[in-house]
């Protein structure tokens, strides 16, 4: 009789427990996105900060293989 009865009530207690399971199926992918978007915000910020610290290019290095637009080229 008690295997009976928990198998009986057990979908019943969890599915009406005031609304808690509810939250939790809108709550959760809120806060798994939230916890993303904060994710991908601290590392652009420490994307932008890296770029901040670290001394500019020499032209020789950063242009070296910019020649010019390409006239040559048929449309």
């Amino acid at each position: 009789m008690t295997a009976v009865f928990a198998v009986v009530t057990a979908p019943v207690l969890i599915a009406h427990q005031g609304g808690w399971d509810e939250a939790v199926l809108i709550g959760a992918p809120i806060l798994i996105i939230m916890g993303l978007l904060w994710l991908a915000k601290r590392r652009v910020d420490a994307a932008h900060e890296t770029a901040e610290r670290t001394p500019p290019e020499t032209s020789r290095a950063a242009g070296s293989n910019v020649t010019g637009p390409d006239t040559n080229r048929p449309i």
